[in-house]
């Protein structure tokens, strides 16, 4: 059984070593992330280079996402390190305070702007919210707070307003010249942080563009504000990401499953990619095994039809990055072999604006209904494989095409598998003969089984998707009157 959720995995110090790489690979990563907010542009160049150069050799294709830093406001650092506050303790956000003299009663910002973002009653969430202030008054450059929830507070923290509003914008300069350093190393995704409009994201793309980057642009879900202009932001979107992190501390925790099942179920509704991330084997950074918690909620995710579920800290930096990537697998397997997982009414009722669109639904409502082991689509673009993803199915659909961006592009569809294929001949017979034994060399179908091919007859040309055939393996399946022999 081929695993349709993809997994995308976080590159870092614990997978620089070759063989750990080759095992992650083997053990069925689709998509790596590099996480621009640390290392260096080298080390980031050199981890995609090496990935690249593994997954061809393994004969696998394997996307490459940046993940940019984003406007992360944090407080400076303390004289030693941290501190401990405690319920009731005065505590100063100082603007004007050097970043590297931080005390028991104030500590100093990387967003000096902070200060004209929030008011008295207003409350600052530090550290992924595991402190909380309570804003008392605002001078010219100090937040002056009283601690609501105590604990153990180290340097550089990040700083979430709860219920957003902060100001800071999406792409800072340092994301800026991270684009084209993306654009330099044929990033096939860009990730953009706390995005709060389409505008954020059509600034990313063509910066990327100008830059002669081709990649697909991801808006990450973490602000309040987001999910105001949620159709927005996924009409401009390749994909989102929902990044669990900061986008919990902003709405609270209690309200965070529901707004993920509902950004899952409206992305792929409107025909969009989704990412589902953070923390989803939090306890594997150092665990051989997942908690039962942890299985639940990459289920759910699987179930709920996320396209990947996502690894950060437990790969970059965990003990055993292949024993995550292979955990994450299995449960995704299980997942998938419940009915709701493999079934799918969507856009039953809706009218296509595209030919290709209407060729994508009807092939998936075929598909579904005729007792189909594959499908194949000769693509050029990866517009009808993407479309036909968003149909639940337990069918895979194989995305033929010559084009190595395209490949790559569709590591991230739900369902969709690349392969290198290159149309040679002008006679349709012949190409679907070759697209069958692509399909019996990969040990997918034999003889008997029923394959659904789609194609345009204007080959090579993007968007002209327009025939649905189908065929049997080994056997001449449509006759000039329609019917299955």
């Amino acid at each position: 059984m081929l695993r349709r959720t993809k997994i995308v995995a976080t590159l870092g110090p614990a997978t620089d070593d070759p063989k750990v790489l080759d095992e992650m690979i083997h053990a069925g990563v689709d998509v790596v992330r590099l996480n621009l907010s640390h290392g260096t542009d080298e080390e980031h160049r050199t981890r995609a280079e090496t990935l690249r150069n593994r997954a061809r050799a393994s004969g696998r294709q394997i996307g490459v996402l940046a993940d940019l830093q984003g406007p992360k406001i944090r407080i400076g650092r303390f004289i030693h390190g941290s501190v401990r506050l405690f319920e009731g303790d005065a505590f100063v956000l100082d603007a004007a305070c050097p970043l590297d003299s931080g005390d028991q009663e104030h500590v100093g910002l990387t967003y000096p702007q902070l200060v004209e973002d929030v008011a008295r009653g207003d409350t600052l969430l530090l550290d992924d919210g595991a402190i909380a202030l309570w804003v008392e008054s605002v001078t010219e450059s100090q937040i002056h707070c009283k601690v609501v929830v105590g604990g153990k507070l180290s340097d550089s923290k990040g700083i979430n307003r709860q219920g957003g509003g902060l100001s800071a914008p999406a792409l800072t300069e340092k994301d800026r010249e991270d684009i084209v350093f993306c654009a330099e190393m044929g990033a096939d995704y860009v990730a953009v942080s706390f995005v709060r409009s389409a505008d954020d994201v059509n600034q990313a793309r063509d910066l990327l563009r100008r830059a002669g980057g081709k990649g697909g642009i991801i808006a990450k879900i973490e602000r309040a504000e987001a999910l105001e202009n949620i159709d927005e932001i996924i009409d401009a979107a390749d994909a989102i990401m929902i990044a669990r992190g900061d986008l919990g501390v902003e709405i609270g925790d209690a309200e965070l499953p529901a707004v993920q099942k509902n950004l899952i179920k409206h992305a792929r509704e409107i025909n969009s990619v989704v990412i589902t991330a953070t923390q989803m084997m939090q306890s594997m950074i150092e665990s051989p095994i997942p908690t039962r918690a942890e299985v639940f909620d990459v289920a759910n995710a699987v179930l709920d039809g996320t396209d990947a579920v996502m690894l950060s800290a437990e790969t970059s930096v965990g003990v055993n990055p292949p024993k995550v990537v292979e955990a994450m697998s299995r449960v995704c397997l299980e997942a998938e072999k419940q009915a709701v997982a493999r079934t799918s009414t969507h856009r039953l009722d809706s009218i296509f604006g595209r030919v290709d669109e209407a060729i994508a639904m009807a092939t998936m409502y075929t598909a579904n209904h005729l007792g189909v082991t594959a499908i194949a689509a000769l693509t050029e673009s990866g517009s009808t494989v993407k479309w036909m993803s968003r149909i639940s199915s337990g069918i895979p659909i194989f995305a033929l095409t010559r084009h190595v961006a395209t490949r790559r592009k569709v590591t991230l569809y739900r369902g969709v598998y690349p392969v290198s294929f290159d149309v040679e001949s002008p006679d349709i017979r012949e190409v679907n003969q070759e697209v069958i034994d692509e399909l019996l060399r990969r040990g997918t179908v034999r003889d008997g089984d029923l394959v659904i091919i789609t194609k345009g007859d204007r080959s090579g040309v993007e968007g002209q998707t327009n025939i649905m055939k189908v065929m049997r393996v080994g056997e001449h399946i449509v006759q000039p009157n329609g019917e299955i022999s």
